[in-house]
């Protein structure tokens, strides 16, 4: 009989990696290879086409600033890679980490390519974690794959549970989302088991419950940069918790339902409509 490697949720999920014997990111790829009915060497060729882009948005932003179509954001990435790091309370990677994740949102606002992971409004948070930990901790190539698509099954998790949707559910849904997605990819890159992992991730959507969407004048620029840095430092701090053997006390499956829940508590006013929080700032909305 033929391996069933089709997983519904984070429980399902658990469980296949028990039985196989696997981590997040060799379930995800069977699964892959089993539905799509593709090869190991083209899912590895997506990833490597992802984390090109990746790498391209990160760095094109702060080396050669580009002003965003609202003209909200630009140079902020490479402000923050002129900061001396002596005065920098980050640490190198948490700063680098939080460069390469300003730096993809200005790409984004700025009509660039990007990696939508899971949103572009998120798109930084999951490259700025990956790729600083690539750069500052010597984890290859090959091992920087694998951290990809285990975020991309925690994604997939929360996008068939869940909603990744800020004018459904909120920010939470798209920055705590992709801050999960991350945190559970650092997890197992640094060598976290498939039960750590979920830890992770269950950490960091927890750790931004309740975030609204608040887009100013409806641009994916402001506050979304910001929060795009500071779901970076949730993912790292959900990691190296979850590798320290704390556990959560809530199982992924049901946080990913309690933002679901949350989300459609929330007012039309804080769900990416522009008409409530940073984005009825009156020092932005008299401009």
């Amino acid at each position: 009989m033929a391996k069933d490697y089709d997983f519904r949720n984070a429980s399902e999920l658990l469980a296949l990696c028990g039985k196989y014997g696997m981590s997040i990111s060799e379930v995800m790829i069977q699964r892959e290879m089993q539905l799509g009915k593709v090869s190991w060497e083209t899912v590895m060729k997506r990833l490597d086409r992802s984390l090109r882009v990746m790498d391209g948005a990160a760095n094109r932003a702060y080396e050669d600033p580009v002003p965003s179509m609202g003209g909200l954001l630009g140079g902020e990435a490479q402000k923050l890679r002129g900061f001396p790091r002596e005065k920098s309370v980050l640490g190198s990677t948490l700063h680098k980490a939080v460069m390469f994740s300003l730096a993809v949102s200005e790409t984004n606002a700025s009509m660039g390519v990007i990696v939508a992971a899971p949103t572009a409004g998120a798109a930084g948070v999951v490259p700025g974690a990956l790729l600083a930990v690539h750069e500052d901790m010597g984890i290859s190539v090959d091992a920087l794959r694998m951290a990809l698509i285990n975020a991309s099954a925690i994604g997939y998790i929360i996008t068939r549970n869940g909603s990744v949707s800020g004018a459904e559910a909120g920010c939470q849904a798209e920055v705590g989302s992709a801050a999960a997605m991350a945190a559970s990819a650092v997890a197992e890159v640094l060598g976290g088991t498939p039960e750590q992992c979920c830890h992770a991730a269950s950490i960091a959507l927890s750790s931004l419950l309740g975030l609204v969407c608040d887009p100013v004048r409806g641009l994916v620029e402001v506050p979304c940069q910001t929060r795009n840095a500071a779901g970076v430092a949730c993912a790292y701090t959900a990691a190296e918790l979850a590798l320290s053997d704390i556990e959560f006390a809530v199982p992924l499956d049901e946080m990913i339902a309690i933002v679901y829940d949350v989300g459609h508590s929330m007012p039309k006013a804080l769900r990416e409509t522009g008409l409530g929080g940073c984005a009825a700032a009156p020092a932005l909305c008299s401009k």
